[in-house]
């Protein structure tokens, strides 16, 4: 005998889904990080977007003397300027976001259309400007590190020994390594192996491994390639003659510090444009507030005996 059909006493859910709200989250970028490197750099403004950096020429020709008892001639002395300072000339980050006006009329809401294409897009271009303060040929940090402050790893991997020879090159005031995740993670293997876990520190509410005090500042545009990678020691601030960043301040539709955001019009074919630009650069105002220690080694693992974690 057949069985009988199932009949419905109640409304079911796929009907009652019609009459429902969904809630709806705002578009999620996979590729925004914290962009620390942009929040540990004491930011510069910079007035017609041209930032002098005079430098001292043979300091070590500056004459003093520990005056003795007697009426011995004291030295004479000056301190001369280099006659041809380097000129930092901000650059730009830049795009134009298009958005039609009928999307914009009809699907904002709950989200405004224009203010998520906004966000994602200039989240993006804050992006690319922490790839530029690494990796730019001109201004970036890995473009330059003085040939002295460079060093090689000892074995590959990075060992607390490496670190602590960096440290030797910016030795007044560190303020924190920089490096990508991986290099991190591969530290942290070599501190274990030699029964010295590093310790943490609180920062911005997140945790950082350090060492001898100094944070370890992951980044992902710091670059792997065929599994190598760099890290960087930064002395940072105008005072302590270290690492600064640049921006250029009072700008038309300044959304935040050199950031702007400005609406261009709406053409015949009723796309309404806004113009996008951040404008940065960095500079390193003595040699030694910046160090890399290069080739190192971020695939490397090791076996341990059992009950060793």
């Amino acid at each position: 005998m057949a069985d009988a059909p199932e009949v419905q006493t109640a409304l079911g859910d796929n009907a009652a889904r019609q009459l429902a709200n969904a809630t709806k989250t705002v578009p999620q970028l996979s590729t925004i990080s914290p962009r620390w490197l942009v929040q540990l750099l004491q930011w510069l403004p910079v007035e017609s977007g041209i930032y002098r950096l005079n430098r001292v020429i043979n300091p070590t020709q500056v004459h003093v003397a520990c005056s003795q008892r007697d009426e011995s001639e004291l030295p004479k002395t000056f301190v001369d300027y280099d006659e041809h300072p380097r000129e930092y000339f901000l650059n730009a980050v830049a795009t134009i976001l298009d958005i039609h006006t009928r999307i914009s009329d009809l699907y904002s809401t709950p989200h405004d259309q224009i203010k998520e294409q906004l966000r994602l897009t200039i989240e993006t271009i804050k992006e690319r400007q922490e790839s530029e303060l690494i990796n730019n040929p001109d201004y970036g940090l890995l473009a330059n590190v003085d040939d002295a402050q460079r060093i090689p790893t000892l074995t590959g991997a990075p060992t607390p020994d490496d670190l602590d020879e960096l440290i030797t090159k910016v030795w007044k005031e560190p303020a924190f390594f920089l490096t990508h995740p991986l290099a991190i993670a591969a530290f942290g293997r070599e501190c274990t192996r030699r029964g010295v876990p590093p310790p943490t520190v609180s920062l911005f509410g997140s945790q950082f491994l350090t060492w001898r005090g100094l944070p370890l500042i992951p980044s992902d545009k710091v670059a792997v390639d065929g599994g190598k990678t760099k890290i960087l020691l930064l002395r940072v601030g105008e005072k302590r003659q270290g690492v600064v960043g640049l921006y250029q301040p009072g700008l038309a539709g300044e959304q935040s510090p050199g950031l702007s955001v400005r609406f261009m019009g709406i053409n015949r074919n009723a796309i309404a444009s806004y113009l996008i630009s951040l404008y940065c650069s960095l500079a390193v105002l003595t040699e030694d507030a910046l160090a890399v220690l290069e080739d190192v080694e971020v695939g490397k693992y090791h076996d341990y005996a059992d009950g060793q974690e």
